[in-house]
């Protein structure tokens, strides 16, 4: 199955049925009267987040989706029916713009969440409602409301809670295999990643999701290379791993231009929490590997990881790094979402 993280889409919703003009003419009735009933409301169309779903693959193929409009009304003051509700259904972390692809309507981010994006027109009044005391025998009867149309774009974000950053051939999609069941594609050529990746990982009898993207290069933030459109896929992550090729020409500089992007990005990116590590360690001799940490400290500001998806080496060390930020994450965020303790009352 392909992966899909943007689509544009029109909705319609349903419009209202008309009002009936019907009157009541039965044998030995005396009193006849106006009994035509109101139309039937029109259908409303729902965005909802559903589980089981990682891509936005089914609005490639449908991008017209209109609800069900409203029955007539019917003499008999039978009011018609209303129409049928439609749901588009997205996965988690999926947000949804208004055509400009700038205003933000809605961020589902929790499976259960839905919005109405376009309510279905009333229906019209038949002419049993416009009988007074004056006007016995109305003749007329409303029209049903137009349904709302419009353009929305949706457009997913991973829900991730580490991220795998840097340059293309780092060794970010041999480490996702390496640590969870994903299989993403492997090979000795950049940009072997197209599409954005996830996987679970267990360590210590604890998971967490890691999310890996295609490779940055310098002026991606401009469009060269993949440019950073998958970058929406790690701003949701708690914490970014980011690994740096051993076996490059400079490791130090090679971290310099994958920060420079990040924060030329923006999000929030710059600043989320970082975890530096240097891949490719079985490949690399003694006096390599101190020439290539040296390199990596001085432009990290801090020592940085070894580790070798291949043999093994750190790996294990850098999971439970990794898991360590996540928790405190979680803890910070669940002190902020705690009730407030109720005021001491005597």
């Amino acid at each position: 199955m392909k992966f899909l993280d943007q689509a544009k889409v029109y909705i319609q919703s349903g419009a209202g049925g008309a009002g009936s003009v019907s009157f009541r003419r039965e044998k030995f009735i005396e009193f006849g009267g106006p009994d035509g009933g109101d139309g039937g409301r029109g259908g409303d169309v729902w965005v909802e987040c559903v589980d089981g779903l990682n891509t936005l693959i089914d609005y490639r193929y449908q991008q017209h989706f209109k609800a069900k409009k409203g029955d007539h009304g019917r003499g008999a003051n039978r009011t018609g029916a209303g129409g049928a509700d439609i749901t588009l259904k997205v996965p988690a972390g999926t947000q949804i713009f208004d055509e400009d692809g700038e205003t933000l309507i809605a961020d589902l981010t929790k499976v259960g969440e839905r919005i109405r994006l376009a309510k279905g027109g009333n229906g019209g009044f038949g002419n049993a409602q416009f009988k007074t005391s004056t006007n016995r025998a109305p003749h007329h009867a409303n029209p049903g409301l137009p349904g709302e149309e419009r353009w929305i774009i949706l457009r997913l974000k991973l829900i991730a809670d580490a991220g795998l950053v840097g340059l293309p051939n780092a060794g970010k999609s041999t480490f996702l295999a390496a640590v969870t069941a994903a299989k993403p594609k492997i090979a000795d050529y950049p940009f072997t990643t197209l599409h954005p990746g996830l996987g679970v990982v267990r360590v210590d009898g604890r998971e967490f999701v890691l999310a890996d993207i295609p490779g940055l290069i310098e002026g991606a933030h401009e469009g060269i290379g993949l440019g950073d459109r998958f970058l929406g896929h790690v701003e949701r992550c708690r914490v970014l791993l980011h690994l740096v090729d051993g076996t490059g020409e400079d490791a130090g500089k090679a971290y310099k231009t994958v920060r420079t992007e990040l924060e030329a990005y923006g999000g929030g990116l710059g600043d989320k929490p970082e975890i530096v590590a240097l891949t490719k360690a079985d490949a690399l001799d003694d006096e390599t590997r101190k020439k290539q940490i040296a390199s990596l400290k001085k432009a990290a500001k801090r020592p940085p990881l070894l580790i070798s998806a291949h043999s093994q080496e750190g790996v294990t060390e850098a999971l439970r790094a990794l898991l360590k930020v996540i928790d405190e994450n979680r803890a910070v965020e669940a002190a902020a979402n705690a009730p407030a303790p109720e005021p001491w009352r005597p």
